[in-house]
């Protein structure tokens, strides 16, 4: 079995996702990053925009407005000042 990246995408009201998934695109402040198990340790603020965390054929999708994101050995955190699920609509 692969080894997985342990993310958690948490808000001042709750936790929205914790788990182990492939990879994980978020919008940094100086640009829009990617982070895969094993990734070197940084911090770094979030601008609005989509979080994507992937996992095989999985793809979930989170709108954030600001915070921080964190990567260390445990895996990543992400500290948003509010975020909600995106949920694409099928007409």
């Amino acid at each position: 079995m692969a080894e997985k990246l342990h993310v958690s995408l948490v808000t001042p009201e709750k936790e929205l996702f914790s788990g182990d998934v492939d990879q994980v695109i978020a919008p940094g402040s100086e640009g829009e990053f990617g982070v895969l198990v094993n990734h070197a340790p940084f911090m770094t603020t979030l601008a609005e925009g989509m979080v994507t965390i992937l996992d095989g054929d999985k793809k979930r999708m989170y709108q954030v407005r600001g915070g921080f994101a964190d990567v260390n050995a445990e895996g990543m955190t992400i500290l948003a000042e509010s975020a909600e699920e995106y949920v694409e609509t099928v007409h």
